[in-house]
């Protein structure tokens, strides 16, 4: 069980500090993955350090390598092929998407504590709100309890899928602050249909949080789970072109 595996994953030592970099402006899914792909490639060959970046997209959905495309309801906005792992979701403005670059390979090449760690991730920067996140082992995502919807509802708050390139990670997470929530019926959520499980974010639980507020609480509990970080500046929405290699991936969670 995912909650039973260790979890952290810290810097050995000598490791330079994760640069952490969050963009003001929305990034188009395109440029996203092509700056994911150089920068993990220049990581894998020790020519950058590793990196979290903290973004809004456009209104969009994405498709994982499991998605069914009968899980498209209505194509109101673009859907993009993602090379992670997993099924449909949807990104937005008022969802904090963080994409994390980080070096198995020196960290431990461990994909199952690398995702329980992401979900950790995510779960100690809901309880800054009070919120609590848990995991189900028969669903994927973080997910919160709706007692006032009914019995045995509940709300899925984050989502995760990741993807592996000679053991450097690609993707990462992404926690609804304030999403239009309407925006999810274009598409079965990560395959989930069953109606007493739906999305719900920050503010629709009535938690007010601004978007600044939660990056900083995802780096407090980032730098717990991870080691220390520094600040850079923005990343530039651009990128020359990659090259294709062997993956592996993990689901949209």
């Amino acid at each position: 069980m995912r909650g039973e595996l260790s979890l952290g994953m810290p810097q050995p030592a000598g490791m330079a500090a994760v640069e952490w970099r969050v963009s003001d402006k929305p990034v188009t899914y395109e440029d996203a993955l092509a700056v994911m792909e150089v920068r993990a490639e220049a990581i894998a060959k020790g020519d950058a350090p590793e990196l979290v970046w903290l973004i809004e997209h456009p209104p969009l959905y994405t498709a994982g390598t499991s998605a069914n495309p009968a899980d498209v309801l209505d194509a109101r906005f673009p859907v993009h092929e993602s090379g992670r792992g997993g099924q449909m979701t949807y990104h937005g403005p008022g969802q904090r998407v963080g994409y994390v670059m980080i070096d198995l390979r020196r960290r431990g090449p461990d994909l199952r504590r690398f995702v329980a760690t992401l979900e950790e991730w995510i779960i100690r920067t809901l309880a800054t709100f009070n919120v609590r996140g848990e995991r189900r082992e028969d669903r994927i995502g973080v997910w919160v309890k709706r007692p006032d919807k009914g019995d045995g509802f509940e709300d899925k708050i984050a989502a995760l899928g990741i993807r592996v390139k000679k053991w450097v990670t690609l993707h990462g997470i992404a926690i609804n602050v304030d999403p239009d929530l309407s925006h999810f019926d274009g598409i079965v959520p990560c395959g989930v249909s069953v109606k007493r499980y739906g999305v719900t974010s920050l503010v629709d639980l009535g938690i007010p949080a601004a978007m600044t507020d939660v990056d900083v609480a995802l780096r407090a509990a980032f730098e717990e789970l991870f080691g220390a970080t520094q600040n850079v500046g923005s990343t530039e929405n651009s990128s020359p072109g990659t090259r294709a290699l062997k993956s592996a991936s993990e689901p949209a969670r």
